[in-house]
């Protein structure tokens, strides 16, 4: 079981920004499973259909790496994306670099009116009742038809998990993972969002989701020999047969992908 007593309280006001310094780790290629999914989205897509959308990752940590991959995924549905990473740290606000900016700044966005926010392995840190007032505090702030993606994934980006937020609220929850890497879909529930991670339990529904994917996956066990990708295809068909509300992507991953509206775990 993760270690949750770190958690942190996140302040602001009077001209600071909004939010608390983290530990800052990163590391190469650990969010390509959310940037993959991302701009396949149709909605991320639409909101960055614009003229120069802008695109604020949040508390990027102590290195350039994530961000700049953000970029150059983005900038494959529009190469006129904006890209600014934020950190409330002025000691890892960095030069820009590969046409990324680095400013200060926390989830007050530094004034900013973006398209599309990310905010990553941030709030995990955070205690969960301020959770949804960042969320809110995010979404006010976004421009017409914005996207914030907040989420949490392991050291490495084998195991992943995010919301998709609008002006709105919460509109879906993705599980992925490398399909090689856990013995059964729960596995990444260490890696939850803050919001969810704690609601693990009999009787709520992330925990039912959980357990439903781990059945399918053990009645697919048939499958196991042509791989454990066509093994979680199979999977995800037995759990739409049983009237779980799939939101399914239209293109082929190579990662292991469970999307569902946010209601059904909410």
């Amino acid at each position: 079981m993760a270690d949750h007593a770190h958690n942190l309280r996140a302040g602001g006001g009077r001209g600071r920004p909004f939010g608390v310094i983290t530990r800052g780790t990163t590391g190469v290629n650990r969010l390509r499973r959310s940037d993959r999914w991302s701009i396949a989205q149709p909605a991320v897509r639409a909101t960055l259909s614009g003229e120069r959308p802008l695109a604020l990752d949040v508390g990027y940590g102590a290195s350039h790496t994530t961000t700049v991959e953000w970029a150059r995924w983005l900038r494959r549905v529009n190469p006129d994306v904006e890209v600014v990473g934020l950190e409330i740290d002025p000691a890892r606000v960095l030069p820009p670099r590969d046409g990324v900016r680095f400013e200060l700044g926390g989830f007050e966005l530094a004034g900013y009116r973006p398209h599309l926010v990310r905010a990553f392995n941030v709030l995990r840190q955070y205690d969960v009742d301020q959770v949804e007032p960042v969320w809110e505090t995010v979404t006010r702030r976004l421009a017409p038809g914005g996207q914030f993606i907040e989420g949490t994934c392991d050291e490495i980006g084998r195991r992943a998990a995010w919301v998709l937020i609008d002006a709105s609220g919460p509109r879906s929850l993705t599980l992925a993972w490398d399909p090689a890497d856990v013995s059964k879909p729960s596995d990444v529930a260490e890696r939850l969002p803050k919001i969810l991670i704690h609601r693990n339990r009999e009787g709520e529904r992330i925990h039912a989701l959980l357990r439903a994917a781990d059945q399918a996956w053990d009645h697919a066990a048939g499958w196991e020999p042509y791989g454990p990708r066509v093994r979680w295809e199979k999977a995800l068909e037995l759990l739409r047969g049983e009237g779980i509300p799939l939101i399914v992507a239209r293109h082929r991953s190579r990662d292991a992908v469970l999307t569902v509206p946010w209601e059904s775990v909410a």
